[in-house]
């Protein structure tokens, strides 16, 4: 028969083992609250006194090398264009040819630009021609037929007054003396100046200016200098060449110049 105090103890164990079971289905049945988010997921911390790492500087990119002249080719050579045909030049061709007409003289500067009428002739005479931009003396050109009625077959083109047209070789209204005869490359013939001062070259004397192409022949009218009046009366009556010392005091100047075939 077993004492009083062992019969406790199995008591107090069995208490005990019954409590540790209870205990363990409650635990069981009501499990903990899970840990917050911010508890299973936790911010990757650097250690305590240490700071992040810099990220790497990640290199420039390189810029290319500028040429250098020695590197850059050379540009290419310009090609040479031939010297434009001034717009106001008179050849003995083309609508100027001698089978020209008002007509291609209309077709090539306009018909707004051409009239028919009465131009100055000599002796204070009136005669028909052409007459290109009539109402701008710059621009001014007079062309006379050999046909009248049909106005074809170039006779005379006259370039005078204010006009800026050129005849062939480069001859302008207001030439000097000296330039002609450059252009000529030797002395000409002029007829003996008039009361007015005026003279006309009689001939080239086998100069340039009397071999021009396309069959043309210039002629030209001098006027003297205004001031010269003393020396004028000293190369009239008589013919001259241009290098005359009586020619040359009345420092001549070209006021008109006439292309005919």
């Amino acid at each position: 028969m077993r004492s009083p105090i062992f019969r406790a103890r199995c008591r107090v164990a069995v208490a005990a083992a019954a409590m540790a079971v209870s205990s363990g289905a409650a635990l069981a049945q009501f499990p903990p609250p899970p840990p917050p988010v911010q508890e299973r997921w936790p911010e990757a911390k650097p250690p305590q006194g240490e700071r992040p790492p810099t990220p790497a500087a990640k290199p420039a990119p390189k810029r290319p090398a500028a040429p250098t002249q020695a590197d850059a080719p050379p540009p290419p050579a310009a090609a040479k264009k031939p010297a434009p045909v001034a717009a106001t030049a008179v050849a003995c061709g083309g609508v100027f040819a001698k089978e020209s007409s008002h007509i291609k003289l209309a077709m090539k500067y306009d018909s707004r630009n051409i009239t028919y009428g009465q131009v100055d002739g000599p002796e204070g005479s009136k005669i028909p021609a052409s007459i290109l931009f009539p109402n701008e003396p710059r621009r001014r050109l007079e062309v006379m037929w050999a046909q009248e009625a049909a106005r074809s077959g170039t006779s005379v083109i006259a370039i005078n007054g204010k006009s800026q047209w050129s005849a062939p070789k480069g001859m302008k209204l207001g030439m000097s003396l000296a330039a002609l005869e450059k252009a000529n490359g030797r002395p000409f013939k002029i007829s003996g100046f008039d009361s007015e001062g005026s003279a006309a070259v009689n001939g080239w004397e086998g100069g340039a200016l009397g071999n021009i192409p396309g069959g043309c022949k210039m002629g030209m009218r001098l006027i003297a200098d205004p001031r010269a009046t003393e020396a004028r009366s000293a190369a009239s009556g008589k013919e001259y060449l241009s290098n005359d010392e009586a020619v040359r005091a009345l420092k001549p100047t070209v006021v008109e110049i006439l292309i005919g075939y």
